[in-house]
């Protein structure tokens, strides 16, 4: 097959990056705390979450820059580009796996709070040094709030032979990655974990979420487009999103439940996130027709000011999930032994946010002196992983890049 390249006009998609931030911000409040924290995330006001958003917009970029690459360079070439990407993920897991575990160990002994062992599951290093670091780096034993990388990880790493089949049948691997989550959810097949149990992602579950975006990415939202100007898909995504709220809202407030019969609430909660339930992927899927109906790639609010600060938190999204992850437990030990009030978590939610947004700011400006400047002009944008700019339409036997 015949495979042609027009590249586009350099345009970056900044619904991506603002998106991607915003879902970094919403995964380190959730985290952080049950409480007033909480309320500010996605997980209280829908069956998605910040965790959903984060692996369909890795899928989407993934295909646009790495897709690009097979393309101009090969499969071998695309191919070790984005296993070089992986590694990457997975260094700054061990990292933050090292540090997550040395402060909880540190602080808990520090502060005289040994249930922080129990909750943050450290007690396995402390019985099992050496097997346990084994299995970290395994990526089978994981500490809460440590999983959304190992995924990551092990989505990247399977990555190379999909976007090859996909850059040639997209709706074929579409079709296969629909069956394939079917399996897992019949069958309960999930990877293991340390010392016991399985992964809190499903990888053969929520690879669906990835997939999806690289086939929407891949030319899929051309096959989609009808719905995003559909006025029946309107009101039924309106609806939907309306009756998520209320459904999920109730497991919080016992006075909404009474608008539900108790077969139909427990349906729905709890929320199955391990494997990916399809109300919750439907409640991702119609917030992103509806995003891509209300906010077009050249909405001229996307250039705000205000909008910075998560745009480039969504261009280092690595840099910033890490150290996001890493002060959601410093925020919640914070608020465990000084004060929990609501300004004292106004106060941690704040501080987090800001130096997530200083981290981002840090690393863009930290590349762009470090990168030559000849390289700079010379390189297309699309190279950048964090900045995505067009979208790849298979027609025929031709492949052509345009403006997403």
């Amino acid at each position: 097959m015949k495979v042609e390249l027009a590249l586009p006009p350099s345009k970056r998609d900044l619904r991506l990056d603002l998106f991607r931030g915003l879902a970094n911000w919403l995964m380190f409040l959730g985290h952080v705390s049950t409480g007033v924290l909480a309320w500010f995330s996605f997980r209280n006001y829908g069956f998605s979450d910040g965790a959903d958003l984060f692996v369909f917009i890795s899928g989407y970029t993934s295909a646009l820059v790495f897709g690009r690459r097979m393309l101009e360079g090969g499969f071998v070439f695309g191919a070790t580009r984005l296993l070089r990407r992986v590694w990457q993920i997975y260094v700054a897991h061990i990292l933050l796996f090292v540090i997550y575990l040395a402060s909880v160990h540190f602080l808990s002994n520090k502060f005289n709070a040994p249930d922080f062992i129990d909750r943050f599951n450290v007690a396995p290093l402390l019985n099992a040094p050496v097997e346990t670091v084994t299995q970290g780096l395994l990526l089978r034993y994981k500490p809460p709030n440590l999983d959304v990388l190992p995924l990551y990880v092990v989505l990247m790493g399977a990555f190379p032979p999909v976007l090859w089949l996909m850059l040639r049948h997209r709706n074929w691997v579409m079709l296969v990655s629909m069956l394939v989550y079917f399996a897992a959810r019949q069958f309960d097949w999930n990877l293991f974990s340390y010392p016991s149990g399985a992964w809190y992602f499903n990888p053969f579950a929520w690879q669906l979420l990835f997939v999806l975006g690289a086939w929407l990415a891949l030319g899929g939202a051309n096959t989609l487009h009808f719905l995003v100007r559909s006025r029946a898909v309107l009101v039924f995504g309106l609806t939907y999103l309306l009756f998520a709220a209320v459904m999920t809202l109730a497991a919080q407030i016992p006075e909404l439940q009474n608008l539900f019969s108790r077969a139909l609430f427990e349906a729905f909660n709890p929320n199955d996130k391990t494997n990916l339930a399809p109300y919750r992927f439907l409640h991702l899927a119609v917030l992103i027709i509806l995003g891509a109906r209300f906010i077009p790639i050249d909405a001229a609010g996307l250039q705000a000011a205000i909008w910075k600060p998560l745009v480039r938190c969504g261009q280092q999204s690595l840099e910033v999930f890490a150290v996001g992850i890493f002060l959601s437990f410093i925020g919640y030990f914070v608020l465990q032994v000084t004060s929990s009030g609501v300004i004292a978590q106004l106060l941690v939610g704040t501080g987090g946010i800001s130096i997530m947004t200083a981290v981002a700011y840090y690393r863009s400006w930290s590349k762009r002196v470090e990168k030559p400047a000849h390289c700079h002009a010379n390189q297309p944008a699309a190279q950048n992983p964090h900045a995505p700019t067009g979208e790849l339409v298979l027609q025929g036997n031709k492949t052509v890049v345009g403006a997403a």
